[in-house]
């Protein structure tokens, strides 16, 4: 059958819609009650698609329903399609008023605090209409956000072999991690510290057995030495920069945090060199996907933003 006869004028974007709330939910029943309709209405919608495109699209037990093969594959398809019809819409906003726009960018905890706000901040005040969703996780989240195409864009490091399967990535600027104090931290005053003389010092880290604490393990066991004792187990950005402005603890950190989205005042770097790979922080986005004018905006603000960073490291 010719395009025109079995799909254009007969699939239903509300369907394919329906379709992806029940496979996300794995229940018509919960897909429904989501969608604000009634449980016919959703069995309905997957019958004709499946009448449509002649195959079976759910399988369905007592415990609910999957997608068969034929149902991921339109499911996948069907995301790239709403994905561009939103790009679209987004697009004409903006030529209609190219002073707004939505950028859904993600990162990790201290970029978000640091360079991500510093973008975010200087956009605004250019584009007060613009309108910014970020998002922090960690590395499989953010890229997981990207292959569901629920965030624009990430402002982080490679995440590896995926990077070249499925995505594009723009280095913007090295960011080597580094030993931080507090301002007042006798230890800030010391022109040459090695990491021996810092092991009984309270350390507040992340968990070694985690995926960043493993990464910082890596300076201890170049020189020789354990993981230190933590005195305080967080991963949290925000905790281990408030532990850092009583002037007691030691943390490992991106030096971007002592920069964006402005020179933060309460800590320090310690003249400390850490034997880790450098990785630097780049611009990552979906291979063959459409970015909106306002998403560009952030990308070419990124780069002007990581401009003198790059320059002082050169």
């Amino acid at each position: 059958m010719q395009w025109t006869d079995r799909i254009g004028r007969r699939i239903k974007l509300r369907d394919l819609h329906v379709l992806q709330a029940v496979v996300q939910a794995g229940s018509m029943t919960k897909a429904a009650g989501q969608l604000a309709i009634s449980v016919p209405v959703v069995s309905k919608a997957i019958a004709e698609l499946e009448h449509t495109v002649g195959v079976p699209l759910l399988d369905r037990s007592p415990q609910g329903v999957e997608p068969t093969a034929f149902g991921r594959a339109l499911v996948r398809r069907g995301l790239v399609a709403f994905d561009e019809l939103r790009q679209g819409v987004r697009d004409i906003e903006f030529l209609s008023d190219p002073t707004t726009g939505e950028v859904r960018v993600a990162s990790t905890a201290p970029l978000a605090a640091s360079f991500v706000s510093g973008i975010i901040d200087r956009l605004s005040k250019q584009y007060p209409r613009m309108v910014f969703y970020p998002t922090v996780g960690d590395t499989e989240l953010l890229s997981r956000g990207l292959g569901e195409r629920n965030v624009d864009l990430v402002i982080g490091r490679r995440f590896g072999r995926l990077a070249d399967e499925q995505l594009d990535f723009h280095s913007l600027y090295d960011n080597p991690y580094v030993v931080m104090a507090g301002a007042k931290n006798p230890w800030v005053h010391k022109r040459k510290v090695s990491l021996a003389e810092l092991m009984a010092e309270p350390w507040v880290l992340p968990p070694p057995d985690s995926s960043v604490g493993s990464f910082l393990a890596e300076a201890f066991q170049v020189q020789g030495l354990d993981f230190p004792p933590t005195a305080v187990v967080a991963y949290a950005y925000e905790i281990r920069v408030s532990l850092l402005a009583t002037n007691r603890y030691l943390t490992i950190l991106p030096e971007s945090v002592l920069r964006f989205p402005a020179i933060d005042p309460r800590i320090k770097l310690l003249s400390v060199e850490l034997p880790l790979r450098r990785m630097p922080i780049g611009v990552i986005t979906l291979k063959n996907r459409t970015l909106s004018p306002a998403v560009q905006l952030f990308i070419d603000c990124a780069r002007e933003m990581a401009k003198p960073f790059t320059k002082r490291k050169s």
